[in-house]
Order: C-alpha cells, then sequence, then structure tokens
C-alpha cells in the first residue's frame, strides 16, 4: 500500500493506493462522517461491481449509507442530475457531519463533488476512482463541475475531497476503450513533469497493458504525486496548473462538438 499526502494547509489529505485500499474506506468515512450517514453516489455501470461492497465497507465503518446510480456518461453531469442528487440528500436527511462518497470515474467525481461543494453550503466527501482518468487525475485537485451548453465544466467549485481511496484492483473492471483513455491521460503526465516516468512506460508497456497490479500501482502512486505537487503549488489554476491542461484545451472542445457522447471519450 502506498500513500501520497496532499499539502494544502488545512484541507490536507491522503490518497490511498494499492490493492485492497477499498478496505480502509469505512475508517475514513468514521473520521470524516462523525454524522454516521452517507449518500454513495456511482453510476448504473459501476453499481452492479462495486455498489455494494461499499456499502458494507462504510457499514463496517458504523456509517449508514445509500446508494445513488446516475446514467453513465457525461452527460449525466448536468444541472438536471444535480438537482435530483440534491433531492435525494434531502430526502435522507442527510446533514453536516454526514458525507457523500462519489464512487466511480471522472463524471461521478465531478457530479459528486460538486454537489458535496454546496450542499449546505459544504458537506464532507470522499473520493473511490474507478477508472484509470479518476484515479490518475479528476479524483486529485479538488475540481468540481458540471457542464452547460456553452461549454465543459462551465459551473463548479475547487473543493478538495477528504480523503482518496484509490484501489488498483478497480482497473480489472475496465473496459479497454475505457482503460485506454486513462493511459493519455497518464503519458500526458509523464511528458510534462516526468522523464523517469516516461521511459518506465516505454520499458513496461507490456505490464500495462495487462493491468499488472504492482505496476499500476506504481504508476498510479507517481501520477498521484505528480498531480499533488502542481496542486500544492497552484490550487486554484492561477499558473502552473495550466500545465495540466496540455491537450485539454482542444480536447474539451471537440467533445463539445461531439455532443458529449459516447462516441469520443475524454482522453
Amino acid at each position: 500500500m502506498r500513500s501520497v499526502r496532499v499539502h494544502l494547509g488545512e484541507r490536507s489529505y491522503s490518497i490511498s493506493i494499492g490493492r485492497g485500499a477499498l478496505g480502509r474506506l469505512g475508517q475514513a468515512a468514521k473520521r470524516f462522517f462523525p454524522g454516521g450517514r452517507a449518500l454513495v453516489v456511482t453510476d448504473r455501470n459501476v453499481a452492479p461491481i462495486l455498489g455494494e461492497r461499499v456499502l458494507r465497507a462504510l457499514g463496517r465503518g458504523g456509517c449508514d449509507a445509500s446508494l445513488c446510480a446516475v446514467p453513465a456518461g457525461e452527460r449525466s453531469k448536468s444541472l438536471a442530475q444535480l438537482s435530483k442528487l440534491f433531492d435525494r440528500l434531502a430526502v435522507l436527511r442527510i446533514e453536516r457531519g454526514c458525507g457523500v462518497v462519489a464512487l466511480g470515474g471522472g463524471v461521478v467525481g465531478d457530479l459528486a463533488g460538486f454537489a458535496a461543494a454546496v450542499y449546505l453550503r459544504g458537506l464532507p466527501y470522499i473520493q473511490v476512482p474507478t477508472s484509470l482518468l479518476a484515479l490518475v487525475d479528476s479524483a486529485v485537485g479538488g475540481k468540481t463541475a458540471v457542464d452547460h451548453k456553452a461549454g465543459k465544466n462551465l459551473i463548479g467549485a475547487f473543493y478538495q475531497p477528504a480523503a482518496v481511496i484509490a484501489d488498483v484492483a478497480a482497473l480489472r473492471t475496465l473496459p479497454e476503450r475505457h482503460y485506454r483513455a486513462g493511459l493519455a491521460e497518464v503519458v500526458k503526465h509523464a511528458a510534462i513533469a516526468d522523464p523517469r516516468l516516461f521511459s518506465f512506460l516505454e520499458n513496461n508497456a507490456a505490464r500495462v497493458r495487462r493491468r499488472e497490479a504492482g505496476v499500476m500501482e506504481r504508476v498510479v502512486a507517481v501520477n498521484c504525486r505528480i498531480k499533488a505537487r502542481v496542486v500544492e503549488a497552484d490550487e486554484r489554476e492561477a499558473g502552473v496548473r495550466e500545465t495540466l491542461n496540455f491537450g485539454h484545451t482542444l480536447g474539451h472542445a471537440v467533445e463539445m462538438m461531439a455532443g458529449y457522447s459516447s462516441s469520443l471519450y475524454h482522453g
């Protein structure tokens, strides 16, 4: 098990990385959700695979949790889905001291994180990324948002999670196309920030493609350290954090022109 600390003063948090990291979720919930209740936001692809396991893990930490599954895909990053999450939080009587768990890829993390940022003026939330893209990028750094017809991520907030639980075993559940989309982000980080990671990827390409857990634990940890260093230096993207947008500015425009359809994936 590896750990990466994101140092942001009182908003600092840890990223737990490794096989079986999900077992730490109950302990994290006990610490960060003293109210003993949580809403787990996921999508309809991840829910049947990991939903019950996550609810059991939270239960072992004394947290009474409910599951809310949104449709998979970028179109769920909408004000309409956000409003539905608010309805669910209200019905469950989620109060300050309770929390939100984002179980899924970047879409779920952005949506659930933004809901946590604004409901009751801020609830603690825990990121449990399940896609490679989320593991190495979107779950770290506190960017939360939904899309608008005028553009991607136009309505959002910088709001850091209380913790990130990065279980690399989840990579085994990913379709190949989703996995490769995440690899594009890994290569981007190596290209802009870490020549040694770039060499490691070149020398271990076959093992990375096979998703070997030990190799991917190292890859995820190095990527999280890269992201953490940039976020620590520029949390609100006023300068150096813009380097992380290498390729994204054009990519976001292309995604919007494609109507955020599944024919074109982020990454």
